[in-house]
This record gives C-alpha cells, sequence and structure tokens, in this order.
C-alpha cells in the first residue's frame, strides 16, 4: 500500500467508520454527573468539607461572609472575561479599568460631587474604556492579547495621573456599611443578590440566546461564524463594552469595601480571573466553557486562597497557588486531548488492512 493509499485509508476511517474499542461518548445523566461542571462543583464541595474538618474557625458564617466578600470582584470580572474566551480573545486590561475606576471615583468624590452621580460617572468611565478596548479588537482588527497588554499598562498609568500617590478614604459610611452588610445571621453578603443578578444575566445570555451560541461558533471558527450570519465585529466590540462596566462595578465595590480609592487598587486580579475561568473548563482557544463550570471554579480559588490565609500563609504563596491554578488549568485539557488523539490514531492503525509483502515504493 503506497503512502497515499494510506493516508486516504486514515483519514476515511477516521471520519466513516465506529471503530472497534472506540469509547462511547456519554449520554443522559452520565454526561451530567460526569461533566466538567458537575466536576467542579464536586471538587469545591469536598474542598469546603476538609477545610471545615481541618482548619479551625473555618466552618463559621464569619468565613462566608469575608470569603464571598473577597470572591465578589473576581466573580464579577469574570462573567464576561468567560464570553471574551469562548470567542477566542482576551481581556488582560479588567483590574486596570477597575484601578482608574476607583481613582476616578475617588477624585470626583473629594472635588465636591454628589456619591451616587461619582458612581454613575465611574461606571461609564469604565463603559468608554471598554469600548475603546473593543474599537481596536473588533473594528481595526488588531490581536485581542496586544490590545490589552498595552490598555492594562495605559489604564493604570491614567490612574496614577488622575489620583497620583494620594488615596482618597472619606467615603460615606453608610455605603461602606451597605456593601459589607450580612443577609441575618447566614453571612452572606446582601451584595450578593446583585452578584447573582449579573451571573444569572451572563448565563442566560450565554446558554439560552442565539447571541450566545453564536460566541462558541466564533470561538470555533470567526469564518464560518461571519459564513452563517454572525455579526462576529459587533459581538466582541459588545462584548469588550460589558467587560469594560462590569470591570467598573468591581472597581466601584472595591473603592467602597475598604473605603480607600488608589490608583492601584486590584492590581494583579486579572492573573486571578483568567486562572477562575480556565479552571472552570473555559478553553483558552475558544468554542467551549460554561458560566456554572467558571462560577465553580471562582468559588474554589476562592476558598483554597481564605484557607491559606487562615492558615497564616503568606501572599507570595497564594500568588503562586493562583499561578500553578492556571497552568494546570491550561496544560491538563491539552494533555487530554492529545492522550485521546493518539489513543484514536492507535485504533485506527488496527483497523487498516494488513499488507502481505512489501508493496511499490512510488505512488
Amino acid at each position: 500500500m503506497t503512502n497515499t493509499e494510506t493516508s486516504a485509508t486514515l483519514t476515511a476511517a477516521s471520519t466513516s467508520k465506529t471503530l472497534r474499542g472506540e469509547p462511547k461518548g456519554r449520554t443522559g445523566l452520565a454526561r451530567i454527573l460526569l461533566g466538567r461542571d458537575a466536576v467542579m462543583i464536586g471538587l469545591l464541595l469536598v474542598t469546603i468539607v476538609l477545610f471545615a474538618l481541618f482548619i479551625p474557625r473555618f466552618a463559621s458564617p464569619l468565613t462566608v461572609g469575608f470569603l464571598l466578600l473577597d470572591v465578589i470582584p473576581v466573580l464579577l470580572i469574570a462573567m464576561p472575561m468567560t464570553l471574551i474566551i469562548i470567542t477566542g480573545e482576551i481581556d488582560l486590561s479588567v483590574a486596570s479599568i477597575a484601578g482608574l475606576t476607583s481613582a476616578s471615583l475617588g477624585v470626583m468624590w473629594a472635588a465636591g460631587f454628589d456619591m451616587n452621580t461619582a458612581i454613575l460617572l465611574s461606571i461609564l468611565i469604565g463603559v468608554a474604556a471598554g469600548a475603546f478596548n473593543g474599537v481596536l479588537i473588533a473594528f481595526v482588527g488588531l490581536p485581542s492579547l496586544a490590545v490589552t497588554i498595552g490598555t492594562l499598562a495605559l489604564f493604570r498609568g491614567l490612574a496614577l495621573v488622575v489620583i497620583g500617590d494620594n488615596a482618597v478614604a472619606n467615603f460615606p459610611p453608610e455605603y461602606n456599611a451597605f456593601v459589607t452588610s450580612k443577609l441575618g445571621a447566614t453571612g452572606i453578603p446582601t451584595v450578593m443578590i446583585g452578584v447573582l443578578a449579573v451571573v444569572a444575566v451572563f448565563g442566560v445570555l450565554l446558554h439560552f440566546t442565539p447571541f450566545g451560541r453564536g460566541l462558541y461558533a466564533m470561538g470555533y471558527s470567526k469564518e464560518a461564524a461571519r459564513f452563517v450570519g454572525i455579526d462576529v465585529v459587533k459581538s466582541k466590540f459588545w462584548l469588550y463594552v460589558a467587560s469594560g462596566g462590569v470591570s467598573a462595578l468591581a472597581g466601584i465595590y472595591w473603592t467602597l469595601r475598604y473605603s480607600s480609592a488608589r490608583s492601584d487598587n486590584a492590581t494583579g486580579l486579572e492573573l486571578t480571573v483568567v486562572a477562575a475561568v480556565l479552571l472552570g473548563g473555559v478553553s483558552i482557544f475558544g468554542g467551549r466553557g460554561s458560566i456554572p463550570g467558571v462560577f465553580a471554579s471562582v468559588l474554589l480559588i476562592g476558598t483554597i486562597n481564605y484557607a491559606l490565609r487562615l492558615g497564616r500563609v503568606s501572599e507570595v504563596v497564594l500568588v503562586i497557588v493562583t499561578g500553578a491554578l492556571l497552568i494546570v488549568s491550561v496544560v491538563t485539557p491539552s494533555i487530554g486531548a492529545a492522550l485521546r488523539r493518539l489513543g484514536h490514531e492507535r485504533r485506527i492503525r488496527r483497523e487498516l488492512p494488513r499488507s502481505d509483502g512489501p508493496g511499490p515504493t512510488g505512488a
């Protein structure tokens, strides 16, 4: 058999036959229980139980309150980031937008603006920053990685220009009291109601609308998505606008929670957000991922970090843990896919008809 014939037979076998020994795809309840979302939720529950058993003071309403207050900025920004990465793009400027928003809010409050007006203008600043990213990426066609690395530095620099090395800390105490208030004795922050509403909006948008299905198609192939009528340019633009707006909300929350507006607020938060999104099952290459998986992943990373803090582990170790999770979340799916591809090719070769003797060497 010639090389050409072997290649043709391999291709035909891989596309038109069901191979002996080929693992059957999971269906029904098994598919749900063994899916990435269920695995992440199960891992989260096991982690919580283990920490509750072995770490003193972990199982308490106080822990629930501080843990959720810590994860809220990550949870907010992870929602639009999930949709962006599913399309095969990324936004690394989210933490800088939050910092710029925080600095702007502080300066406006110090200048005598009404607090609600300052909050509204800060959100608009975040939206404008996201739109700036969106124009460069969607309309100009520049790579999202290059653009958002640039705006990461640009927006952080603007925050430093706006507020300098100063800090504004005299915000109205009732705003801080509201942000840190709890729902009765549960320890759950009141603002989690609004955060869950944001999660629900992005979940419905991704999983139950034609727009969301179009995002998956864009992740697989933007050319194919255009061919079937999806407006790739506008979809990408509005995703970055949403990312800027939600990052602004995270910046405002950060400012009011700590009663402090500084240019370096939320520095490095983008690393945690990207790690959580990828660990939650979103493919860095686009086309795959879900909101429930990311939601569980954010809580898992937040739980691990909080437990390590209770164990008096240093912040440097927490950064190392987050970086390690980021690497694992990227490398593990690639290794799994490579092993599955290798096994599939071996099964195909076993199915090929054997030649009785040496064949011609030329085509």
